[in-house]
């Protein structure tokens, strides 16, 4: 379950590990802000039972604009690896659904015999929404590492431009398709490889 909202910089101030938000008064994060300069705007959100707040902060650009390697490379995307990389390097995809999808379907089973409206039915409605966070997050982890590391090596990213749609109504792909998570990939390697100055070629 998602709920989500935007508060601008007037509206909010953060002071070391809390942040004051309209209605709620000050509330305890769980790390203290990583940047300092200007407070642009926060977003607030939960993902099964958990709150997050994002902070927008205009600051200024640390980051080293260099490659370790200013080789070109081809990324070859698949269901058996997420990636093989043309220099030989083979990736595999952490596949968090494919490893817990027993799990998930034992849950939805569980919470389908609930009762509606019980405390039962909302506790394991509360459980199912936690391993579908779970199951996200190690995704995205993946996805993060592999996606910075090609950004920050190689000068020129080739990839293939594949219709991900149709794999998904493929019925032998589609699972291992969504694990693979090939649409977030190209998303975060594009926009990773402007910030960057990198050049992304989709063949």
């Amino acid at each position: 379950m998602h709920d989500r909202f935007s508060i601008s910089n007037d509206q909010f101030a953060v002071q070391g590990t809390r942040i004051r938000i309209p209605k709620l008064g000050w509330v305890r994060m769980r790390e203290a802000l990583r940047f300092s300069g200007k407070l642009v705007s926060a977003t607030v959100s939960r993902m099964a039972d958990r709150w997050f707040v994002s902070i927008t902060v205009d600051t200024e650009d640390r980051r080293q604009h260099r490659n370790e390697n200013q080789e070109a490379v081809g990324v070859d995307l698949g269901v058996s690896a997420l990636a093989t990389l043309s220099t030989g390097e083979v990736i595999q995809g952490a596949k968090a659904y494919s490893k817990l999808v027993k799990r998930l379907v034992r849950l939805s089973r569980s919470l389908s015999r609930k009762e509606r409206g019980s405390k039962n039915r909302e506790k394991a409605r509360r459980k199912l929404a936690r391993l579908h966070a779970r199951i996200a997050n190690i995704r995205q982890e993946g996805l993060h590492q592999l996606t910075t590391s090609l950004a920050r090596r190689f000068s020129i990213i080739g990839i293939e431009g594949l219709n991900v749609r149709g794999m998904l109504k493929n019925r032998r792909l589609s699972r291992s398709t969504a694990d693979g998570a090939f649409y977030e990939f190209r998303r975060q390697l594009e926009y990773k490889s402007s910030l960057y100055g990198r050049t992304v070629v989709v063949a």
